[in-house]
């Protein structure tokens, strides 16, 4: 991280509250036990938790207060933000939360939603938006990382449904879109790495640009690698059912 013994130790020794996120964070939660108690299982239980606190793992420590002036930190942010944080939520939400109201119908349209998550993933780093986001703290703080939430818990929503009827995508496309997906993040980053200077007028160093870039490229593809076994385990599932189905109509015309 190009830090000096002393540089390193302030850097991790740099935390802070963010009081108006953490508490967000923790009313998000309370809501979620309050209204699921009896609806949710331990699993289900445990993934939603793990949302909340990669989202404070990413606003209180070190990685949060350095996010605007070291890059690596915002990508670090990101990554954990868009293709952490929004997926365990989504495993975190019961099985029978299917709200019906039209709005919400419209978000988590597939194609929409990975529309709109892809043009966040990738507008937010272009020079322009980005130079301005962080010239402005509070979009960052308030407007930025609740979208990254929103746009990726309505994009995952289903994409990850452990639900093998009623779905608005079948488990061999929701691969597939997790899988085209990697296009626009991986190139994103290796863009972002392979420039040979500064693409947001020398906010950052170099090293610190490519660390950046490098994170995203190589780290997102981790993630999305996890998350697409994770797609795959339930396509198979998927097809066991469906065979289940068949065999059990050929026993009944058999009788």
């Amino acid at each position: 991280m190009d830090m000096s013994t002393g540089a390193a130790s302030t850097f991790w020794t740099s935390w802070q509250t963010a009081p108006v996120l953490t508490l967000t964070s923790l009313a998000v939660l309370i809501l979620y036990f309050r209204n699921t108690q009896r609806k949710t299982t331990v699993s289900e239980k445990r993934f939603f938790i793990s949302g909340i606190l990669t989202v404070l793992l990413v606003i209180v420590t070190p990685v949060g207060v350095r996010a605007a002036d070291l890059f690596w930190c915002h990508m670090v942010q990101h990554v954990t933000v868009m293709m952490i944080t929004g997926p365990l939520l989504v495993l975190g939400t019961p099985q029978n939360f299917r709200p019906k109201n039209s709005l919400f119908t419209a978000l988590t349209h597939p194609l929409g939603s990975w529309v709109a998550y892809a043009t966040v993933m990738v507008g937010v780093h272009l020079p322009g938006p980005h130079e301005f986001i962080m010239n402005h703290s509070w979009i960052h703080s308030y407007l930025e990382i609740p979208t990254y939430v929103g746009v990726s818990y309505l994009f995952y929503f289903n994409l990850l449904d452990r639900n093998l009827t009623e779905r608005r995508i079948s488990p061999a496309l929701s691969v597939i879109s997790l899988f085209i997906m990697m296009v626009p993040e991986t190139l994103t980053g290796f863009f972002i790495y392979a420039a040979p200077h500064s693409l947001y007028s020398h906010t950052y160093s170099l090293n610190d640009q490519r660390r950046g870039g490098s994170i995203m490229w190589s780290g997102g593809m981790i993630v999305d690698t996890v998350w697409m076994a994770f797609a795959v385990f339930h396509w198979i599932k998927s097809e066991e059912r469906a065979s289940h189905l068949v065999d059990e109509e050929i026993l009944k015309e058999s009788q």
